[in-house]
């Protein structure tokens, strides 16, 4: 208890300056009584924040929703085949699929951002999150797979497929009448793991976009630059691009946990 205590009150620290900092007159900061109360309580941190931000933050929920929602479809359509409808080779195209998770981004980020450019140059409206939600949907597909497929290989009774089939529904009939109704704990886990992964990416920001048009951390990188750093409106900057995910776990942190063991065991 105390050890667990002792864990909470590391997190929270860092949560309890960001709060002060972020009500702090910026005019008036001082690093030196950080830790205080502020003496003036203001909120001109957060009304810089937020105008700075907001369009990057729009520009992020339609990054990380699009994306998530796109990559988890594809992955369920995936891991319901590999799960339940094998194929010669099946195997080898789903270790294929895996293999996809454990490449370094750092490692093809060159040679991405020159195949969008090269995109670019015929197609001038291919850019900033179009990009994006591109290369995280394509890059979300591998772990969505996986997540499907161990879903539906442990979750999902063989004989109910087998039963549709005689009563002589196909493969996708069987998938959108009978898997996907049931599929709703994976899919959780998965919108809720591309979210967080989309919503909070920079090095694919970094190199495929610019502030102007790039997501929500883009932005708070640019907004937190300088050489005389605005700490309130900073600190207000991050609570701003926090709260998205940290909604989205608090409304769904429970599904999320229940979406994993459900996958987890026969």
């Amino acid at each position: 208890m105390l050890l667990l205590v002792v864990f909470a009150v590391m997190i929270l620290t860092p949560l309890y300056l960001l709060l002060l900092t972020s009500f702090k007159d910026p005019a008036s900061f001082n690093q030196a009584t950080a830790w205080f109360l502020p003496q003036d309580w203001s909120v001109d941190g957060w009304v810089k924040a937020w105008d700075r931000l907001a369009p990057a933050v729009a520009r992020s929920l339609l990054l990380a929703t699009v994306a998530s929602v796109v990559s988890s479809l594809l992955g369920s359509l995936n891991g319901y085949v590999f799960a339940k409808w094998p194929f010669p080779g099946s195997h080898v195209v789903f270790v294929l699929f895996l293999f996809g998770m454990f490449i370094p981004y750092q490692a093809i980020m060159i040679p991405l951002q020159a195949l969008m450019l090269s995109v670019q140059s015929s197609a001038p409206w291919f850019e900033g999150i179009v990009v994006l939600i591109l290369v995280h949907t394509v890059y979300g597909i591998p772990i969505c797979s996986l997540i499907f497929r161990n879903y539906y290989a442990t979750a999902v009774p063989t004989e109910i497929i087998e039963a549709a089939r005689v009563d002589g529904a196909g493969a996708f009939r069987t998938y959108l009448r009978v898997v996907l109704p049931v599929s709703i704990p994976a899919f959780v886990v998965a919108l809720i793991w591309q979210f967080t992964s989309a919503w909070n990416d920079f090095l694919f920001a970094l190199f495929l976009t610019t502030p102007n048009n790039g997501p929500v951390t883009y932005a708070l990188q640019a907004l937190a630059g300088g050489q005389n750093p605005d700490y309130p409106s900073i600190m207000a900057g991050v609570l701003v691009a926090s709260l998205p995910t940290l909604i989205v776990y608090i409304a769904l942190g429970k599904y999320f946990v229940s979406g994993l063991m459900s996958g987890s065991v026969k």
